[in-house]
């Protein structure tokens, strides 16, 4: 298998409704052929309407969708080149693994000889050679999983397409199938949107992300600029934690500001906004944690609360902008409830965003 196949994915002002209600509403974005774009959004924000969409499961009401540069926002799934891999995975319990990967090609018009040749070389693309006698109900999860892929894949499409793959897994198998996905993908050239409402997993997997809210983009950009610079409250609380509070900034010049927190000063990107009042996010990792005695150019805060968490201790720190949540990798000096500390912050994880 190759990339030759891969295609520029591109939606212009899609729109998808039912009656009065609004599923999908004015949604434009481009995916990079033999790139992996996620569609990350809680429950009901229209990330897997919009898959749906894609796969022609569901037709627009307004706007259209290209792939390779063809319009297809009328066709319907059988004649698009698209391939999705469900939640579900969907396997024919009665059928064997090889029996399952060679229905799509079946079902296209190949031979059964072409068809179980096609099944063989991409089970063996996805490390399961040996397992084609098997039925499903043999198999792990994490190799039902890349059955579900295998199955996909065989059909060579144009636009693959993964509706929150990993949520039947537990958190270690998760992560290995995660990696996995992603080696695939890169290795093949394919081009993938995968929809998930884990924000760890679309900053692991993702070539771009696609935040949603409310049936609209809410922002897009690499997962690490959508981590270090969210736009809004929405986007800086769903793509991790993040404290809220509130600044003063000052304008030094087109770009940059100077932002007020409590006692300490920074120099931000001011990203626009006026003088004055601002909403600020941290991230728990970019508060660092002295020893309270010593609060010359720091924030005084007290530890209310403290979380062992193997690898990093969580607390919860009353100061005087308010709650905080820290995180430490200090675990083997944790701090105890009623300890007196002094906070400054990191030169990372801190911007200014919209209310």
């Amino acid at each position: 298998m190759t990339d030759r196949r891969a295609a520029r994915l591109e939606l212009a002002h899609v729109t998808k409704r039912y009656g009065e209600v609004a599923a999908v509403r004015d949604v434009s974005f481009t995916v990079a052929a033999g790139s992996l774009v996620t569609l990350l959004g809680p429950s009901g924000c229209g990330k897997t309407t919009t898959l749906r969409l894609i796969a022609g499961l569901e037709i627009a009401t307004a706007g259209r969708i290209l792939i390779g540069g063809d319009d297809v926002t009328g066709l319907g799934a059988a004649d698009r080149n698209v391939s999705m891999v469900f939640q579900s995975y969907a396997l024919f319990p009665h059928m064997s693994v090889l029996e399952n990967v060679a229905y799509g090609p079946r079902v296209a018009g190949r031979s059964r000889c072409e068809a179980a040749a096609a099944a063989r070389e991409t089970l063996a693309t996805v490390g399961l050679a040996e397992l084609g006698d098997r039925l499903p109900s043999e198999l792990s999860g994490g190799q039902q999983q890349r059955v579900a892929i295998a199955r996909a894949l065989v059909l060579e499409p144009r636009v693959l397409l993964f509706d929150e793959p990993l949520s039947n897994l537990d958190a270690r198998l998760r992560r290995r199938m995660r990696e996995e996905i992603r080696e695939l993908q890169r290795r093949l050239g394919i081009t993938v949107v995968y929809v998930t409402h884990d924000q760890e997993e679309a900053l692991g997997v993702s070539d771009r992300i696609i935040v949603m809210n409310h049936a609209v983009v809410a922002q897009e950009g690499a997962p690490r600029e959508l981590y270090e610079s969210p736009d809004d409250v929405f986007v800086a609380g769903f793509m991790g934690e993040a404290n809220r509070v509130k600044g003063v900034l000052r304008r030094v010049d087109e770009r940059t500001g100077r932002v007020t927190i409590g006692g300490l000063t920074r120099m931000l990107p001011h990203r626009g906004l006026a003088e004055g009042v601002v909403d600020i996010a941290i991230r728990p990792e970019a508060i660092l944690i002295g020893p309270g005695l010593s609060t010359d150019g720091a924030l005084r805060g007290t530890v209310s609360q403290a979380a062992y968490l193997g690898s990093r201790m969580e607390y919860s720190i009353a100061s005087e902008i308010g709650e905080l949540f820290v995180t430490s990798p200090a675990v083997d000096a944790p701090l105890s409830p009623g300890a007196a500390v002094a906070l400054t912050l990191a030169s990372r994880g801190i911007t200014l965003i919209r209310p």
